[in-house]
């Protein structure tokens, strides 16, 4: 599938696969500043680049398991949706977890982008069927 990108700054990095898109899921989204993630304090990174998606597809932004795992960078809105009909350019809300500031380079790989189809739907009221777990929820499956 093609999609079309558009570098906003001549500097921007397009999204990579780490590994090809034979092994990889996500593509590494790369931070087009340097910022400095204040603890407890979310930050919008830019990338410098726009995306035209097809009607039916969205783009996700989810964490880098390395970044979460070793510095306690995280999305908080993860998984983030970038909507068919977005022009803008794609920023990242990070958010710094741990107790000491992380300086983010220019260049920082600094979330993943999965590009995923979804279906558009229309509500039907009415009863709803029945199920074997019913209105079970939390903690209804056990241990």
């Amino acid at each position: 599938m093609k999609i079309r990108i558009n570098r906003l700054h001549a500097d921007a990095e397009l999204p990579v696969y780490a590994h090809g898109a034979e092994e990889d899921a996500g593509m590494d989204l790369k931070s087009l500043a340097d910022i400095v993630l204040e603890p407890n304090r979310p930050a919008l990174v830019p990338t410098g680049l726009s995306i035209e998606l097809p009607p039916g597809y969205e783009a996700q932004l989810r964490p880098r398991s390395g970044l979460a795992l070793r510095h306690a960078i995280t999305l908080p809105n993860a998984p983030a949706t970038i909507d068919p009909g977005y022009r803008g350019e794609i920023r990242v809300i990070l958010l710094n977890l741990g107790t000491a500031p992380y300086q983010i380079v220019k260049g920082d790989r600094i979330a993943q982008m999965v590009i995923a189809r979804y279906e558009a739907i229309e509500w039907e009221e009415g009863g709803l069927n029945e199920s074997t777990r019913g209105s079970g929820g939390f903690g209804s499956s056990g241990r």
